[in-house]
């Protein structure tokens, strides 16, 4: 990742939470793995800053539960247990939901085009066995439903809940069965969107995405205890 400089970009932002994004970025795409320490000194370097914004833009981190901090020994990126991960899946499940449903009374032909040629994108890498193109465009998918919401107050509760499972939701490896079973839904929401088929479509959200629970927390629930 490039040094940051102050110079690109929102003028207006404030330099800690351009470095919370290039955290929360590491973080959400596992090149910071749970229980890894912060290591200051690397990642000042790395932005090119000094520490005084690092360390704000860890506390942002933690607040959003992606790190945690250690009393007088800096910080780690959090861990989250078997029954965390279920728990948020299913108020998860719920926000998707109640998104298609919004959703279908709202969307434009043009965004179901832009759906539509997501998920024909996402069948090709699901062919090809390419997980990093399939999970990339599958996550697209979600979001561009989640947007066609129109509703600010519920993409603001889902993007901070599942930012913190981000990595472990796309990156959760499938059976062939599973695999399958999660395209076929996919080409299902498409043809619903079409229909604007709200309370099937949110029915269909919310059972999708309860069926990865086991398979994520199979892949990277921490055991209790």
């Amino acid at each position: 990742m490039n040094k940051i400089d102050p110079g690109l970009g929102i003028s207006r932002r404030y330099l800690h939470d351009e470095v919370a994004d290039r955290m929360r970025e590491l973080i959400q795409s596992g090149e910071m793995e749970p229980r890894a320490r912060i290591n200051e000194g690397e990642l000042t370097e790395r932005f090119g800053i000094s520490r005084t914004p690092l360390r704000e833009a860890i506390k942002i981190l933690a607040t959003e539960g992606l790190l945690e901090l250690l009393p007088n020994r800096g910080a780690r990126v959090a861990s989250i247990s078997q029954s965390e991960i279920e728990e948020m899946m299913e108020v998860i499940a719920g926000l998707e939901a109640t998104a298609a449903d919004l959703a279908c009374r709202t969307i434009t032909d043009a965004d179901i085009d832009v759906i539509a040629a997501e998920h024909e994108r996402m069948v090709a890498a699901w062919k090809q066995a390419d997980e990093a193109e399939y999970f990339r465009l599958n996550r697209a998918i979600h979001e561009s439903i989640m947007a066609a919401s129109r509703n600010t107050t519920l993409a603001g509760i889902y993007t901070s809940l599942s930012g913190r499972i981000q990595r472990s939701r796309y990156r959760a490896h499938q059976t062939a069965e599973q695999w399958a079973r999660a395209v076929s839904e996919h080409e299902e929401m498409v043809a619903l969107l079409r229909a604007r088929d709200g309370s099937r479509l949110g029915i269909l959200m919310r059972e999708h995405i309860r069926g990865k629970k086991q398979v994520i927390a199979a892949n990277y629930g921490d055991a209790e205890g």
